[in-house]
């Protein structure tokens, strides 16, 4: 294969995985547009926003061994038809539960599309060098684009309803399906792999339980019992995967791939990455527009700063893989997009009372974000490098998968953990003056549509003043936590990485199944944890 040709996939899969990145936070800008022409309540709100990395989560791990059965190749193209259907749903959804289940069938599109990027990548780049820049492409779209989706967002809301959002995409899915049929390369896969369903369906079961749980924790008065009912599905939902991935030859996951360190080092370095950066972007993108007055372009154009600092570090670390190895670049990129988050909060307008920032200077932001987005950038570089690299290559598509889920349910929980968080400690927090209504504590968006329907101005900005109050306490909460969980996430990925790797196999496989691993490390097939 021509070297021209080879990058051409690569700009082939990255756009794929762009408008799957991008479609993570691309309501960030559009949510008040949305909650107001559509009449979502605080519930639907966050539904629309996690159904999407839900689904995908759920799917991710069936739809990589699927490729390995049906060709990677067939699987992107399948994806791409798929992710376009559901975007014409979601752009024309009359109401909150059509556009969640359009956001539901995107992240099924997303989840056939996703491993093959990552698989197609492998399957071209034999080159170290290349193979390492190329997977810094790849690992910074999954940044960039996360990092777009709220400018992209804010662009179109200035010229166009909020459903040319999902309508954006269908023009990107055409040109990439007719790049991908011309350009990428074919194979049948392996049919005689299975594909279980039924365990697929028993993880998204643990994660719906898990979420639902999560958001009526954070509720103002939870339901006890809907809390243990959904822990329990979560519970069954998980111990019936686990159990089923252990009993059978050809599972949805290897365990044993876990057990290598430097492998887990990549899967926790990616999920803790994308928990700050997609719990960053929603707490910050709503602020710039709820308390700052900003437009929603104006927010989206100052939370792009995190791509200014993600594409060219994520891109240079990528080409000094080869010298200074995975451990230098996934420890300082975590604790660098630690130091960023803190730089954030420091300098957003109004949250640190000793610096007297002007908050019509809302740009002040942007240092930090730059350096969020380049510790990301290196952060995600680096575990694609470890989880891949270290893999055996009949697991080609299990590791892409279990890498994408990792970072699935890093954005899932970062922004069901900080965005639950960031609305429980507003309504525990805030002190309605005297006369507000009630429905104000229900979240800021609702007390800003409660103070323009009272008739005497000074009443309403009392009730303005104690919403941002409370809102910035939340705003305050979430960016501490999240630079907490990096800091830690960096101690976790240097221990991990200073244990040794673990002993080669001898391969048990047939002669005719692939039984040696990139670094030409002997590895057995079927479930090595028999």
């Amino acid at each position: 294969m021509s070297s021209a040709k080879r990058w051409w996939i690569l700009v082939t899969v990255s756009a794929g995985l762009l408008l799957i990145s991008v479609d993570m936070t691309v309501l960030y800008t559009a949510l008040p547009t949305l909650t107001e022409e559509l009449s979502a309540d605080a519930s639907q709100k966050l539904w629309i926003i996690n159904a999407y990395p839900l689904v995908m989560a759920g799917l991710l791990l069936g739809a990589g061994t699927l490729g390995d059965r049906v060709g990677h190749k067939r699987m992107f193209l399948i994806g791409l038809t798929l992710f376009g259907a559901a975007s014409l749903l979601a752009a024309f959804a009359p109401t909150p539960g059509v556009l969640i289940g359009g956001r539901a069938f995107l992240a099924v599109g997303a989840a056939a599309m996703m491993p093959a990027t990552l698989s197609l990548i492998r399957i071209t780049f034999d080159d170290e060098r290349e193979r390492g820049i190329a997977i810094g492409v790849w690992g910074t779209m999954s940044v960039f684009g996360m990092a777009m989706g709220p400018i992209v967002g804010g662009l179109l809301l200035e010229h166009f309803w909020w459903g040319s959002v999902f309508l954006i995409n269908v023009p990107v899915v055409l040109v990439s399906l007719v790049a991908a049929a011309l350009l990428a390369p074919g194979g049948s896969g392996n049919p005689d792999k299975p594909w279980d369903l039924l365990a697929s369906v028993q993880i998204m079961a643990g994660l719906v339980g898990t979420v639902y749980a999560i958001k009526e924790l954070t509720k103002p008065a939870p339901q006890p019992l809907h809390v243990v009912l959904a822990l329990l599905v979560a519970a069954a939902g998980f111990w019936l995967f686990i159990r089923r991935q252990r009993g059978m030859s050809h599972p949805l996951i290897d365990f044993a791939l876990l057990r290598d360190p430097r492998i887990m080092a990549g899967v926790a370095a990616a999920g803790l990455a994308m928990f700050a950066d997609a719990g960053i972007q929603l707490v910050l993108t709503q602020r710039l527009q709820l308390v700052l007055g900003l437009s929603p372009l104006s927010a989206g154009l100052l939370v792009a700063a995190v791509a200014l600092g993600a594409l060219p570090a994520g891109v240079i670390g990528g080409a000094l893989l080869h010298r200074v190895g995975t451990r230098p670049l996934l420890v300082g990129g975590l604790l660098l997009t630690g130091t960023g988050a803190l730089l954030t909060l420091g300098m957003t307008p109004g949250t640190v009372p000793f610096l007297a920032l002007d908050p019509d200077h809302s740009a002040w932001i942007m240092p930090g974000l730059v350096v969020v987005g380049a510790g990301a950038g290196l952060a995600m570089t680096a575990a694609s490098a470890a989880i891949i690299g270290n893999a055996p290559k009949h697991r080609a598509g299990m590791a892409a998968s279990v890498e994408e889920v990792s970072y699935e349910l890093g954005s899932l929980s970062g922004v069901a953990i900080l965005g639950s968080l960031l609305g429980a400690l507003y309504t525990s927090t805030i002190r309605l003056p005297e006369g507000a209504p009630d429905s104000a504590r229900e979240g800021l968006d609702q007390a800003i549509a409660a103070a323009g329907e009272l008739p005497d101005g000074q009443a309403a900005d009392a009730l303005l003043a104690a919403a941002h109050q409370a809102f910035d306490h939340g705003y305050t909460a979430t960016l501490l936590i999240a630079t907490v969980v990096l800091v830690g996430g960096a101690a976790l990925t240097a221990r991990l990485l200073s244990r040794p790797a673990p002993a080669p196999v001898v391969p048990t496989a047939p002669e005719d199944e692939p039984a040696v691993s990139d670094a030409g490390h002997l590895v057995t097939k079927g479930n090595p944890t028999e």
